[in-house]
């Protein structure tokens, strides 16, 4: 597998919109509709978030970003972690999610949650196999029928 190298980009970064964009298709395929979370670019600037672009000789392969999570002190929320499908089965996701747990633990941070869904079994098998526990749900999807919400202490 090739390293990745990694960028912290803004949320509203252009290579970052384009690749939620991207994303967002992808859960229209998948849900039938684009996730409907609020995001706000600030929420993953440091100190309080962070959001990363992983290239492979400079050419966009991943993303990822966590932010602080519901007025919870020390827990912070991965949020729009993405592999571009020509890229995918490389291990790219798991570099990805390293990234953000290193990242996270520096700042301070001592447990991290996030929400999936049952459309996304590759993702449910990387955090299962990363450590990552249920967790009681939150947020808008609360009561989705698809959701999964899972967590981990760093």
């Amino acid at each position: 597998m090739t390293s990745v190298k990694f960028e912290e980009r803004r949320y509203d970064d252009a290579d970052v919109s384009a690749l939620v964009e991207e994303l967002q298709q992808e859960y229209v395929v998948r849900y039938g509709s684009r996730d409907e979370t609020e995001v706000d670019a600030d929420e993953f600037a440091p100190p309080g978030g962070m959001f990363l672009l992983g290239l492979v000789a400079d050419e966009v392969v991943a993303m990822g970003g966590w932010r602080a999570h519901a007025n919870t002190p020390g827990v912070v929320e991965i949020k729009r972690m993405y592999v571009l499908e020509s890229a995918r089965r490389r291990g790219y996701a798991r570099l990805v999610l390293a990234e953000l747990e290193r990242t996270a633990a520096e700042s301070g941070a001592r447990a991290i949650v996030l929400n999936t869904g049952q459309e996304q079994p590759e993702a449910v098998a990387l955090y299962e196999s990363s450590g990552y526990q249920p967790v009681p749900g939150y947020g808008i999807y609360l009561d989705a029928p698809l959701a999964l919400f899972y967590g981990k202490d760093l």
